[in-house]
C-alpha cells in the first residue's frame, strides 16, 4: 500500500474556506472559497488557460505566474475557471472582485488568468504568499491533488480514506468532479434544444401555414395556367421549385449569420465546432420545410381551380 502511495506527486494546496463559485450553486457567492498552491505547483504548468493578461514570452509559457505579480494599487491578483468567471462572479479579465474581511480592511482581488474547464471551478487562486499575508488564521494545507499512475486510482483511494478516516479526509476523482460540473452545463444545453426542438417544430407549422395562404391567394392564377394547358404536375413542379428556392437561401443565410454571431466563442474555443450535430440539425430544417412545401402544394392545388377562374 505505500508502496502505491509512493509513486503518486502530491500538490499541496492552502484553503480559506468560502462559497462555492462553480455552476454548481444557484446564487451569487458573497465571499468565495480561496486556495493557494505551493510555490512549485506554479512552476509545473499545469491545466489549460483559456485567457490570461500575460504580457511577454515567460508569462505565455506560464500564465501561473501572473500570480506573482505586483500591482501598483495593491490589488491581488487571482485565477479562476472561464465559466465560474463568466456565468456565476459575472468577472472578466482585468476586472476586480472586492473581498470583504471580518475586522479588517476589504481586499482587492483582480483576475488575471481564466482556466478552460478545469477542476478549480469551485474556488479563485491565489499565490500562496499573498494568502499567508492576507489569511495568516489559516494553517497548513488542506487540499490535495494526487497524480496517480494508471489503474491506481481505487487503491489509493481506499488507503487515504482508511488511514485518514479520523481527520476527515474525503477523495474522490477528478473524472467524477468535473463529470458533476458537465452535468449542470449538459442539463442547460438539454433544456435549450428542447426548446429549439418545439421552436422548430413550430416554425415548421408557421410555413405550412404561410405557404397554403399564399397559395390560396394565387388560386386564379394557377387556375389559368391550368386553363390554357398546364397540367397538376407542372404547376406543383412550379410552386415546389419556388418554396425549395426560398426555403434553400432562407437556410443558407441564417446558417452564415449564426456562424458569424459564434464566431468570437469559435476562435476562443480553438475553432471545435460539432459538425455532424449542426449537419443533422440542418438537414431537419431542411426536410421540415420541405415537408411544409409539399404539404401547402398538395392542399392547394387540390382546390377546385377551374372554379376560381369563372368567378373572375
Amino acid at each position: 500500500e505505500i508502496e502505491s502511495l509512493g509513486k503518486a506527486t502530491v500538490a499541496r494546496f492552502r484553503v480559506r474556506p468560502g462559497e462555492d463559485s462553480s455552476c454548481l450553486n444557484l446564487f451569487q457567492p458573497r465571499n468565495p472559497r480561496i486556495v493557494a498552491p505551493a510555490p512549485e505547483f506554479l512552476a509545473e504548468q499545469r491545466f489549460a488557460f483559456q485567457q490570461s493578461l500575460a504580457s511577454d514570452d515567460t508569462e505565455r509559457r506560464n500564465p501561473w505566474l501572473l500570480l506573482n505579480k505586483g500591482f501598483p494599487d495593491g490589488a491581488i491578483p487571482v485565477i479562476g475557471g472561464a465559466n465560474s468567471l463568466a456565468y456565476v462572479l459575472h468577472l472578466k479579465l482585468g476586472e476586480d472582485w472586492v473581498l470583504q474581511r471580518e475586522g479588517l480592511s476589504p481586499v482587492r482581488l483582480r483576475v488575471v488568468g481564466a482556466l478552460a474547464d478545469s477542476l478549480f471551478q469551485r474556488e479563485l487562486l491565489m499565490s500562496e504568499e499573498n494568502f499567508k499575508r492576507l489569511f495568516p488564521d489559516q494553517q497548513g494545507y488542506r487540499f490535495f491533488l494526487f497524480d496517480l499512475p494508471p489503474g491506481q486510482g481505487a487503491e489509493v483511494t481506499e488507503l487515504l480514506e482508511t488511514r485518514l478516516a479520523d481527520y476527515g479526509l474525503d477523495v474522490f476523482s477528478t473524472a467524477d468532479r468535473l463529470a458533476s460540473f458537465h452535468r449542470v452545463e449538459n442539463t442547460y444545453l438539454s433544456t435549450f434544444q428542447a426548446l429549439g426542438g418545439f421552436g422548430l417544430l413550430l416554425g415548421t407549422l408557421g410555413l405550412a401555414v404561410v405557404l397554403v395562404r399564399n397559395l390560396l391567394e394565387r388560386r386564379r392564377e394557377l387556375a389559368l395556367l391550368r386553363a390554357v394547358g398546364y397540367t397538376q404536375r407542372h404547376l406543383a413542379a412550379m410552386v415546389l421549385a419556388e418554396n425549395v428556392f426560398l426555403l434553400f437561401w432562407g437556410i443558407a443565410t441564417g446558417a452564415s449569420c449564426a456562424f458569424l454571431a459564434i464566431l468570437p466563442a469559435l476562435s476562443a474555443r480553438g475553432w471545435a465546432l460539432p459538425v455532424f450535430s449542426l449537419g443533422w440539425l440542418l438537414l431537419f430544417v431542411w426536410l421540415g420545410g420541405l415537408s411544409a412545401s409539399l404539404l401547402a402544394t398538395r392542399a392547394a392545388l387540390r382546390s377546385p381551380l377551374l372554379e376560381s377562374l369563372r368567378t373572375e
